[in-house]
């Protein structure tokens, strides 16, 4: 059976806990795969709002495994406050697994967090969620990183300490004038909560071999977008993990060769949470409408999201560097009513024109977008069954976002709710 990945397409927020939730009903088991805390998925099922951050979407259907995989930054106590929440829910936490490779997120990360981000300057400051996530990744590429298999073992975490805490406590005080962390009271902390996540702990890697190797239903499920991807996004202005497809090989422990089909999900407009060029925004009213209308507003931080018109230009970076093989296009619905919507196919820098993404942010934030307008369409739309339901001018809308970004259309979101879909062609099947 095949093995599938999901990927945003933009800035992160565009729709893939839906796409996985509704992935996962035919899936058995869901792997997370990069990211942390600082994620954060949207859900709702009969009318009830899941917000999910470590714990993958496939908790929500009943008998599909979840695994947090090798790739992914564990805080503890931020896992055990959302199964906590699910459980309080009336979801099972049964199928959930936890890689002993994950790398754990300590106290002094998320201090770290937020001392660095205030000393940088106000034009510099990333806008991070302050969850610990970068200084966490830092520290594995470091090698001063506290893994899982480690947390739950009490001689092992007493000896990372150890290695770790007086060179962080160094740093705290000396550099930022802060007294730093006790070694007792972190051990005991954590010693804590390993007791609650050892149940959960496997060797990741071999639970995923077995399920592509007995011929599972495997979903791959991302965090983010690419344009906040370490190495493919708006660089510095970007999360510090792989958020593209290929990231799924390294974040769970397979071979490339173990992917089947890529779906990258898009928002039918575009959205970015933070700093850094944005083409397409729109500061005026008709982005005030969007974003109301679409509930742009963070699901970790509650921020306010920047909102603007599609750009083909930035997804079409996208479906080249995850091998996008399939577009979910998400919350068409909110584009209803407007009378002209607009796709930016291409970038204005300097007099010529520019078919792709520089990486060059001083580029990118001189680019005008090159516009084409088509008209809009009116009408509710959640109750259609079928592309041929749709408004003729969403229909067109559709197709030639297909054609710009070069992907072909997989499926279509006309709500918030799992049945508001549309899907145009089986995705568990190979290549």
């Amino acid at each position: 059976m095949p093995a599938v990945v999901v990927v945003g397409t933009q800035w992160g927020d565009e729709g893939k806990g839906k796409v996985t939730d509704l992935l996962a009903s035919e899936a058995e088991l869901v792997v997370r795969y990069a990211g942390g805390s600082n994620a954060g998925h949207t859900v709702i099922i009969d009318g009830q709002l899941f917000k999910l951050h470590l714990i993958p979407s496939g908790i929500l259907s009943p008998g599909t495994t979840c695994l947090i995989g090798n790739g992914v930054v564990l805080d503890p106590a931020w896992l055990l406050r959302e199964a906590e929440e699910l459980q309080s829910r009336g979801v099972s936490l049964e199928g959930l697994r936890i890689s002993e490779r994950a790398q754990v997120v300590m106290p002094w990360h998320t201090l770290l967090d937020e001392l660095e981000e205030r000393e940088r300057r106000p034009e510099d400051r990333i806008g991070t969620t302050g969850r610990g996530i970068g200084p966490c990744y830092v520290d594995k590429v470091a090698r001063l990183g506290i893994r899982v298999a480690d947390l739950v073992d009490p001689e092992a975490l007493a000896d990372r300490l150890d290695a770790v805490l007086p060179a962080k406590n160094r740093l705290l005080q000396k550099v930022y004038d802060h007294p730093g962390f006790d070694r007792e009271a972190v051990l005991a902390e954590y010693r804590g909560y390993a007791e609650r996540i050892r149940p959960y702990v496997v060797d990741g890697a071999a639970l995923v071999r077995r399920a592509l190797d007995e011929g599972r239903r495997v979903l791959f499920e991302g965090a983010q977008g690419a344009l906040l991807d370490l190495d493919h996004g708006t660089y510095p202005f970007v999360t510090s993990s792989s958020t593209v497809a290929g990231g799924a090989c390294t974040g769970a422990g397979v071979g490339p060769g173990s992917i089947d089909r890529v779906v990258g999900v898009a928002k039918a407009y575009t959205s970015r949470v933070g700093r850094g060029p944005f083409p397409t925004e729109l500061p005026d009213e008709t982005g005030d409408l969007i974003r109301e209308k679409g509930h742009e507003y963070g699901t970790t931080t509650g921020r306010p999201r920047r909102v603007g018109w599609f750009d083909a230009v930035i997804v079409r970076h996208a479906v080249r560097v995850n091998g996008v093989d399939l577009l979910a296009v998400m919350s068409l619905d909110v584009l209803a009513g407007l009378s002209t919507v607009r796709l930016c196919t291409a970038y204005r820098y300097r007099g010529r024109q520019l078919p792709d993404f520089p990486a060059d942010l001083r580029v990118l934030s001189e680019c005008e977008p090159v516009y084409e307008e088509l008209p809009g369409w009116e009408g509710e739309l959640s109750g259609c069954q079928s592309l041929g339901e749709l408004p003729e001018n969403a229909r067109r809308y559709l197709n030639r976002l297909s054609e710009l970004t070069g992907a072909p259309l997989g499926l279509v979101s006309l709500g918030r709710e799992r049945h508001e879909t549309i899907a145009l062609t089986p995705i568990y099947t190979r290549r």
